[in-house]
């Protein structure tokens, strides 16, 4: 349940995810996070730092091995939402 309250919380997925391919500073992680306040990403920062999920690097922050194996463990429901955001469109087609 600990992991499901740390992962729960907002904008941590999304920064594991624009970490995924790369280290990333907090500035190129606000650009890309729309509406990611610079408190809250410094929080999510500090929560997945003491967690074990990323480590601060001379680029910025990066995930460690429990991050990486999180973003396999994760790979299966991005591929489903992949295939979720299709029949969407696929079912709504003006409002793609």
């Amino acid at each position: 349940m600990a992991a499901m309250d740390l992962f729960g919380r907002r904008w941590a997925l999304r920064i594991l995810w624009e970490l995924r391919a790369g280290p990333l500073g907090a500035r190129a992680l606000l650009a890309r996070c729309e509406g990611l306040s610079s408190s809250v990403l410094y929080q999510r920062l500090r929560e997945l730092t003491s967690n074990g999920i990323i480590a601060p690097s001379v680029d910025g922050y990066e995930l460690t091995r429990l991050g990486t194996a999180l973003g396999h463990a994760l790979q299966p429901l991005d591929e489903w939402a992949i295939t979720w955001a299709q029949e969407q469109n696929d079912q709504n087609p003006a409002e793609a």
